[in-house]
């Protein structure tokens, strides 16, 4: 049995810890004091680090890990990071044999250049996807293109409907508001918001998500439906003619919302 254990860092962070009864894996260590004291906390001994993006809230933690721990560091072939140890890319296969998973690479630019997302499907369905997807939104577009990332997106949700989805962010409230604008009449929004404020209320994590909940409530991946459709050429006051010139205008609109 895997545990897989949110560490709060920064003001919104989620730094996730998969682990059995003795080793962990880390994802996207953006400071390592939390995670010290969780893994000597729970007696673990960590055996790799897996990094989605080169953004310093998901890398700083390294340098430190690795004064402790003598472990590989996975992270996207085509971004540097100086503590990274393993470049991969999508269609490598990564075996974890301490923690008994093993997991496949995607490539979802758009937040960067290099963006990965790991994906896992023993025991279960597993997304590690950085911020490339959010509950309810994505990731802002830094390095890479709409185009690109609305791609990434839609590769993500090519995975299974089951697939939890473990996002690096607590933006699922906000997320929601924006989506509620976009998409008004949207009757799942409203009960998921009602969920993830009781969660947020008593500190509880909104995340793991599922790609079939986000595929009834995040306008981003429903930009070919005629709800987001219409709430997008609302607000750009234009004709939009295919997905992703509506998902160019959701993404600048929730930019300034």
């Amino acid at each position: 049995m895997l545990t897989i254990y949110p560490v709060h860092a920064f003001k919104d962070n989620y730094i996730w810890v998969i682990h059995n009864q003795d080793y962990a894996v880390v994802v996207d260590p953006g400071i390592a004091s939390p995670i010290i004291e969780y893994l000597t906390l729970n007696k673990l001994r960590l055996s790799a680090i897996l990094i989605t993006h080169h953004h310093h809230d998901h890398t700083d933690g390294n340098a430190e890990l690795l004064k402790l721990f003598d472990v590989p560091v996975y992270g996207p072939q085509h971004e540097f990071i100086s503590t990274v140890t393993h470049s991969v890319k999508e269609g490598d296969q990564l075996n974890l044999p301490e923690i008994s998973l093993h997991l496949a690479i995607l490539d979802t630019p758009g937040h960067t250049q290099g963006h990965i997302t790991y994906y896992g499907s023993d025991p279960i369905n597993l997304v590690f996807c950085g911020d490339t997807l959010f509950s309810c939104g994505c990731g802002r577009i830094f390095e890479g293109t709409p185009q690109q990332m609305y791609e990434s997106l839609q590769k993500i949700c090519r995975l299974p409907d089951d697939a939890f989805v473990y996002c690096t962010h607590e933006y699922t409230l906000s997320n929601i508001r924006f989506a509620r604008t976009v998409d008004p009449g949207n009757l799942q929004l409203i009960e998921l918001e009602r969920t993830a404020q009781a969660l947020r209320n008593k500190h509880i994590p909104t995340i793991p998500t599922t790609l079939a909940l986000e595929k009834t409530v995040n306008p981003f991946l429903r930009c070919d439906q005629q709800d987001i459709v219409r709430g997008a050429q609302n607000y750009s006051a234009k004709s939009l003619l295919d997905p992703v010139s509506v998902f160019t205008v959701l993404r600048e609109w929730k930019n300034n919302f």
